[in-house]
């Protein structure tokens, strides 16, 4: 890693989360910078992998994907064949949205993006429950997102 964060860094790290299609010349106006500047800390931020990428924050509803289901799982093992395996199979699935490796009593976590419960039920049958290794599962249903924020920047 480089140097550590200034409040400017963290500044310009804010706005592109909150806009990633920011102009260099508004960003370099939020954060009290002139263009160059500006450009040079972005530049650093993303080489040091502060900025991992940009992306659209997409509606899933209008998609066709109006449920959202949250799964607890237990394998029935742990080692590192079926660690490896189960991690492949959740990157490989489109729907799901994150996967957790977790302590307590389910080892991951599952949040997946369905068409109702007729996809949740294909998305089961066809996949989850074809990942070996799987001892246990428990799903809900999310009814209402009352929070979601696809960033946090600490203060200091």
């Amino acid at each position: 890693m480089g140097k550590a964060l200034d409040q400017i860094d963290r500044k310009i790290l804010k706005e592109l989360a909150a806009d990633g299609r920011i102009t260099s010349g508004q960003l370099a106006e939020r954060v009290g910078l002139s263009a160059s500047p500006c450009w040079q800390r972005v530049r650093r931020l993303e080489e040091e992998g502060y900025i991992r990428g940009y992306a659209a924050l997409l509606d899933q509803t209008k998609l066709g994907l109006t449920e959202t289901v949250l799964i607890e799982v237990t394998l029935e093992k742990h080692d590192d064949d079926i660690l490896r395996k189960f991690g492949e199979a959740m990157a490989s699935y489109p729907e799901v949205l994150e996967a957790y490796l977790t302590t307590g009593e389910y080892d991951y976590f599952i949040k997946v993006a369905v068409d109702g419960t007729a996809g949740y039920e294909e998305f089961l049958r066809k996949k989850l429950y074809k990942v070996p290794g799987i001892r246990h599962s428990r799903s809900v249903f999310a009814l209402k997102c009352l929070k979601q924020k696809p960033f946090y920047v600490p203060q200091n």
